[in-house]
C-alpha cells in the first residue's frame, strides 16, 4: 500500500463538480438537436464532451451529430441557451461545506499554532476549470460568496493564454498550472507544495487522467449516469487508463488499484482524516487573525485588516 503525505493543495474542477451544471449542458444540447430532429445525447457520447476544452467538445459533438448548420450556427444556438439556463446554477451537495473547511484551514497559518494536531496545516485550493472567462462568468455571478474562496490569481480558467492550444484535459497542463499559481503565491519561505501533496477534484472522465498525468491523488465524484456508463471499469478510470483521448505514455498514468485515486458519490462528510487534513472548528472564524489577509505585491508581503494594508517583515 503506498504512503502518502497530507494533502497541502486541492485543485477543483468546476462543472459537475462543484456546480451542477451538466444536466443544464445536456438540455441545452437536446433543445438543438431536437429542433433538428436529431434525438437527445446520450451518455456514452456526453461521457466523452465532459471537462474538454469547449472547442474540443464542440468539435466531437459535431462529428457525432451532424446537424445540417455550420459550426458557427451551432455554437451560437448553444451559448443563447446557456445564457438562459446557467444563471441559475446551484452548488452541488456537499460544495458549500467542503471549501467553506477548507477555507478555514488557512487559521493554522494565520495563527501559528497547532493545538490541534502536529499535522495540521493550511491546505491551499486552485480552481482548474475548462470553461472560458464568459461561461464561467455566466455560471457565477450569482455565487461570488461561495467562488470567493478561490482567490483571482488561482483560478484557471479553459481559456488562460499558459495554457498552449490543444493542452485542455485530459492532458496535465491545466492541473500543472493551477499548481504553480498557488507555489508563486506562497508565503515566502514556505516550503514548494510537490503534485503528490495535490488531491484533484473532479467529476469527468477526461479529468480524472489529466489529474493522474500531472502526478496527483485525484477524487472521482461522477454524475449519477456517468457512473453507470463506466461500470465495470471505475478500475481504469481511477488509474486514467481509460484511453479515451487516445494512447498515451503509460508513465504518466496509474496502475489498477494503485491507491492514488478514490470514487465517491458525493462531497458531502468528506473524509479529511484519510488525507491528512485538519479543519479548525467553525469558532475560529470570530479570530481577529483570520479577519486578516496576507497579500503579496512584487515579492513583498503585506497584511491587510479591515481595508488597510501596512507592510510587514518579509
Amino acid at each position: 500500500m503506498t504512503s502518502f503525505p497530507p494533502v497541502r493543495a486541492c485543485l477543483f474542477d468546476m462543472d459537475g463538480l462543484l456546480l451542477d451544471t451538466e444536466d443544464i449542458y445536456t438540455l441545452c444540447i437536446n433543445l438543438i438537436l431536437e429542433k433538428y430532429q436529431r434525438g437527445t445525447l446520450p451518455w456514452s457520447i456526453k461521457a466523452k464532451l465532459q471537462g474538454r476544452p469547449g472547442p474540443a467538445a464542440n468539435k466531437l459533438f459535431q462529428d457525432w451529430a451532424k446537424l445540417p448548420i455550420d459550426h458557427e450556427e451551432y455554437v451560437k444556438q448553444l451559448y443563447t441557451l446557456q445564457g438562459q439556463h446557467f444563471p441559475g446554477t446551484q452548488p452541488l451537495p456537499g460544495v458549500e461545506r467542503l471549501l467553506s473547511d477548507l477555507g478555514r484551514t488557512r487559521y493554522w497559518e494565520l495563527s501559528k499554532t497547532k493545538d490541534a494536531s502536529p499535522s495540521a496545516n493550511r491546505v491551499h485550493i486552485a480552481l482548474a476549470t475548462s470553461s472560458h472567462e464568459a461561461n464561467f462568468r455566466l455560471k457565477t455571478a450569482h455565487l461570488t460568496e461561495l467562488f470567493s474562496v478561490f482567490e483571482g490569481h488561482r483560478r484557471v480558467l479553459g481559456d488562460d493564454k499558459r495554457i498552449p492550444p490543444g493542452r485542455g484535459k485530459p492532458l496535465p497542463d491545466i492541473y500543472l498550472l493551477a499548481l504553480k499559481t498557488i507555489n508563486d503565491s506562497l508565503p515566502v519561505g514556505a516550503k514548494p507544495i510537490t503534485p503528490e501533496e495535490c488531491l484533484v477534484f473532479e467529476d469527468s472522465v477526461p479529468g480524472v487522467e489529466a489529474g493522474r498525468r500531472a502526478g496527483m491523488r485525484v477524487i472521482w465524484c461522477p454524475h449519477p449516469m456517468l457512473k453507470k456508463e463506466y461500470a465495470g471499469r471505475e478500475a481504469e478510470v481511477l488509474a486514467g487508463r481509460t484511453f479515451e483521448a487516445g494512447e498515451v505514455d503509460l508513465h504518466q498514468v496509474g496502475e489498477l488499484d494503485d491507491g492514488w485515486a478514490e470514487y465517491l458519490p458525493t462531497l458531502l462528510d468528506f473524509p479529511y482524516e484519510r488525507y491528512g487534513v485538519v479543519v479548525p472548528p467553525v469558532e475560529v472564524e470570530e479570530d481577529p487573525v483570520m479577519k486578516s489577509t496576507g497579500i503579496i505585491v512584487d515579492g513583498e508581503v503585506f497584511e491587510a485588516v479591515e481595508n488597510t494594508a501596512t507592510a510587514v517583515a518579509a
